[in-house]
């Protein structure tokens, strides 16, 4: 017997889902944070670099010219922070994106042929992940220099196995089900399978996963930054703005403050959306 749902009840469902405290404040932290680096060409033409000694280190609110502070060379910070969330920001979505694709196709195919792909992929998983992360970081960087490129290219190969095992299991669960046990036996063929009926079933926990480890990579991109590891220290980013205020943190606390703030929220925001995606795309998982 099918069940009908009203018209009512589907508003009434959808004003819960997108009224929730989660997607509110996730949707506000991570659009503001999106939208003020997306139009920082337009609101900070000169990228945050124009210096000014006489203005050097003034503290947050004490000018409308420099509404949360200056650094050591009289820089705004403010508009350092905007500018360098371009940093941050791409190397989060750029190496999620990347490794996903490369994870996901790994994944299909070690979950739905198994047999000797299936032992070559995860065999060579386990053993990048016993390899620890920050030690993998150093190797790799000292020998191919940082940059962003090879910031993304690090993080697409040290989290692709993420993505793959995630794939794998989700194939191995359907590949048992009825509806793909019958459209082999319609003679559907592989590729043909994959696309139309395995794919759309692993996308939910896959959007999931991405989304949380947008936040993640943000996370790790500015820790190398800090110590070195990361993207060129003459370009304004999150981490390197924190390494270079920790030794003014007595004297002038919001050079590291203020893109310490703002690496919190835009991770704030992102892990908060990635909840609510879990809740609404795997309603089982909810407690």
């Amino acid at each position: 017997m099918t069940t009908t749902v009203s018209p009512a009840a589907k508003v009434v469902s959808r004003r819960r889902n997108y009224g929730s405290l989660e997607f509110i404040l996730g949707a506000s932290l991570s659009g503001i944070v999106i939208l003020a680096v997306l139009l920082s060409g337009f609101l900070f033409p000169d990228g945050g670099e124009s210096m000014d000694l006489g203005s050097r280190l003034i503290a947050p609110f004490q000018s409308w010219d420099h509404i949360f502070g200056t650094d050591p060379l009289g820089r705004d910070v403010l508009a350092r922070v905007v500018v360098g969330g371009k940093i941050s920001l791409t190397v989060g979505f750029a190496s999620v994106i990347a490794g996903a694709l490369l994870g996901t196709v790994m994944g299909l195919i070690s979950g739905y042929y198994r047999g000797f792909w299936d032992m070559i992929v995860m065999r060579f998983a386990d053993v990048q992940l016993a390899l620890p992360f920050i030690l993998v970081a150093i190797t790799f960087i000292s020998i191919l220099g940082g940059g962003l490129t090879n910031v993304i290219f690090f993080m697409v190969i040290s989290q692709w196995v993420q993505y793959a095992r995630l794939i794998r299991g989700q194939v191995l669960a359907l590949r048992e089900r009825e509806f793909i046990q019958a459209a082999r036996a319609f003679g559907v063929r592989d590729l043909a399978m994959i696309r139309h009926h395995v794919l759309p079933n692993v996308i939910g926990p896959l959007i999931i996963l991405m989304t949380l480890n947008v936040a993640n990579n943000i996370l790790l991109e500015s820790s190398l930054t800090f110590l070195g590891l990361g993207v060129d220290p003459m370009i304004p980013s999150w981490g390197g703005m924190l390494a270079d205020g920790r030794t003014y943190l007595q004297d002038a606390w919001w050079v590291s403050v203020v893109p310490g703030l703002a690496i919190m929220l835009t991770v704030l925001g992102l892990n908060l959306l990635g909840d609510w995606l879990r809740d609404r795309l795997d309603p089982t998982g909810k407690v």
